[in-house]
């Protein structure tokens, strides 16, 4: 049998079991993130509730896993409990199944050392009052099963950037299929996911999330980097979030960071944006700690980035640390872009320093 008949095959006896009656069963994904940044799941099967609505965060039960098999606790006390935040409708299963993102929390009942929501959750809390407002772009990198670039020769380089970013037809772009069915199944879910771009070197795209106000920054990129990896997984696509995945004049992926609060999106918002800028010269390394593994590769002053040892922003530039568009500076208020993080940071670790920073901790 050839391989698309195969495909085909396969395809129409799952699609006879998913279109069986679940008799009111809801199917719940439970969904977290490791020690190393990367999404996990399993599955849980719940019967209706006896008031007969929907299942909840405060309603859905908490659960556990073994901590020991994804380095987030040892193997002599290794149960780390799951704690429903929010929940998504379910893309893959559709019908009333669920996505639910979670907490990792430890037996003793405090946040388990990978648990970047909670302190995030609790500075959002305390400065809602200012309604912080984000917008993180994501840029990704598709790889075959082989963990090279799609659309790159097997022994060497494609042709130098620039006709890839924001391409169309073949031999601009690659696997435009995975990023259609990656932003449908985002809508579908409710991820407040606003566009998708190919994006400067080839097999690169990205897509962006917000603007979002708050924690829902965090929750809703994360479902999305999680919709992502599995939309991946049914085409036999491997995703990168490393930020400099090929050395050389390649521009590496990033985690752009918009940010307004309410007194920077009023008129003379101006004046609150540069403070906050000076506010975020102050602590330029202890940003630099928390916005990525490797970022070291990617900052390095070229290829749309500032340096990594260097604070620098302005008008329109995309080689500065943070950058002030140019509407914006036009209308003398608007928001902000911080250039900074790398495509592997924790948006919750991103969004909870630039409050942080620029609010005052709690």
């Amino acid at each position: 049998m050839a391989t698309s008949e195969a495909a085909i095959s396969r395809s129409e006896i799952v699609n006879k079991y998913t279109q069986l009656d679940q008799r009111g069963i809801v199917i719940a994904e439970y969904i977290w993130i490791d020690s190393e940044g990367q999404t996990r799941s399993k599955t849980r099967t719940l019967e209706p509730r006896d008031d007969g609505k929907k299942w909840d965060v405060d309603t859905l039960p908490i659960w556990n896993f073994d901590g020991s098999s994804t380095g987030q606790a040892p193997g002599e006390n290794s149960d780390v409990y799951l704690r429903p935040v929010a929940v998504y409708p379910d893309p893959f299963r559709k019908g009333d199944n669920i996505l639910v993102l979670t907490e990792c929390w430890n037996h003793d009942g405090t946040p388990n050392k990978f648990n970047y929501r909670h302190e995030c959750a609790k500075l959002m809390q305390a400065h809602a009052d200012k309604e912080p407002w984000f917008g993180l772009e994501q840029e990704y990198t598709l790889l075959d099963l082989n963990d090279r670039p799609y659309g790159w020769p097997p022994n060497g380089f494609p042709a130098p950037q620039g006709p890839y970013y924001c391409g169309v037809g073949a031999g601009r772009v690659v696997q435009r299929d995975v990023v259609e069915s990656h932003l449908r199944a985002c809508i579908y879910a409710g991820v407040k996911i606003s566009g998708t771009n190919a994006e400067v070197s080839k097999s690169q795209w990205e897509f962006q999330v917000g603007p979002c106000v708050g924690i829902s920054m965090g929750d809703d990129l994360w479902i999305a980097r999680y919709i992502l990896a599995r939309v991946a997984e049914d085409f036999g696509v491997k995703v990168s979030l490393h930020p400099k995945l090929i050395p050389g004049d390649w521009n590496g992926a990033g985690l752009h960071s918009n940010f307004s609060s309410k007194e920077m999106r009023a008129e003379g918002g101006m004046k609150a944006i540069e403070e906050a800028i000076k506010k975020l010269e102050g602590r330029h390394q202890e940003h630099i700690a928390v916005y990525g593994e490797d970022n070291e590769k990617r900052l390095t002053g070229r290829h749309e980035t500032g340096a990594i040892d260097q604070f620098t922003y302005g008008v329109a530039n995309r080689g500065a640390s943070i950058r002030i568009p140019r509407e914006v500076a036009a209308k003398g208020y608007g928001y902000f872009e911080d250039r900074r993080p790398a495509s592997n940071a924790d948006p919750y670790r991103v969004t909870g320093i630039l409050v942080e920073t620029i609010f005052g901790a709690v």
